[in-house]
């Protein structure tokens, strides 16, 4: 290639329109960029994640859920809504570990709190575990914002080492910055400690005197779930917590309670069967119930 003279020239400019025309393919394939949701209309986000570019993406119909639609948690709602109630008041609040038996309530209660206080400023952004190392990028964009933000993390669980693991932890407690006063962290699990317990680490443990000292392996599991400052425990529903369950969702499904005690026992049983058939008594099975008996019923009555 020539080094001088009009040939160099025309070389440079080949080789300049051939960059910039490898540039837009492989600009082309990245997302465009978001303008960020205008929160005063906005009231639930997803974190998006796409070619190591993220952004928040908004959801144009939440979910919502009345409080009132759940049974058998009213302890674990107090518990929340005092806690959410002091955040959109600007006062102290804490971050919420929610724990235990699937399918009672723990997502839908979180999803009950941005219907009760949306008009007050409480915004719900979700995020998923694989982007949780994004934590610092999210919050960065809110702090500032007059609106109140609850981080939503549903059904978190890790393995050992995970890199979304140690980002939460920094988040929670023990980043050199201070936090950002208008974001809270809600978190749903399975596992109190957010990570696989193991028999042989109970062997770890070791007593002094009267005092007993858990194992390096357990302490680290621990100290995830200590950085929250709430923790509230769901549990399996008794029969009768999932029989009011399923009248309560049938009722908000418009079904009309059975006309007399033959019916109401032949609901109750397919009710109970329902619930053998999955294994378990929960909220979310009466409300799967409950659409599946709405359904039948709107079906009949438009062949009528």
């Amino acid at each position: 290639m020539p080094t001088t003279g009009p040939d160099a020239t025309a070389a440079l400019t080949a080789l300049i329109a051939r960059a910039d025309a490898l540039l837009a393919r492989v600009e082309a394939t990245f997302p465009p960029v978001a303008a960020e949701p205008e929160w005063k209309h906005v009231t639930a986000a997803r974190w998006r994640k796409r070619s190591g570019r993220g952004w928040l993406q908004t959801v144009a119909h939440p979910h919502l859920i009345r409080g009132s639609d759940l049974v058998a948690v009213d302890a674990q709602k107090q518990i929340i809504d005092r806690n959410t109630r002091q955040f959109v008041a600007g006062a102290p609040a804490n971050n919420v570990l929610l724990t235990g038996a699937r399918g009672t309530g723990k997502s839908s209660l979180v999803k009950a709190m941005l219907a009760k206080y949306a008009a007050k400023g409480l915004r719900l952004i979700e995020v998923d575990k694989e982007d949780l190392t994004d934590l610092p990028d999210i919050t960065d964009r809110l702090v500032g914002l007059p609106q109140r933000f609850i981080i939503f993390c549903d059904d978190l669980t890790f393995d050992a080492g995970e890199a979304g693991y140690k980002a939460l932890k920094v988040m929670l407690d023990g980043s050199i910055t201070s936090g950002a006063l208008n974001v809270l962290i809600y978190a749903t699990s399975n596992r109190r400690h957010l990570l696989p317990e193991y028999y042989i680490e109970n062997l770890e443990t070791k007593h002094v005197g009267e005092e007993v000292h858990p194992g390096e392996s357990v302490e680290e599991k621990i100290s995830l779930s200590e950085r929250f400052g709430l923790w509230v425990s769901f549990y399996p529903f008794t029969q009768d917590d999932y029989l009011a369950a399923v009248r309560g969702w049938l009722a908000h499904f418009g079904v009309k309670p059975a006309g007399n005690a033959r019916d109401d026992e032949l609901r109750t049983r397919d009710a109970l069967q329902w619930a053998l058939q999955r294994g378990s008594r929960s909220g979310r099975v009466a409300w799967q119930f409950a659409r599946d008996v709405a359904g039948a019923e709107a079906t009949t009555s438009r062949r009528r």
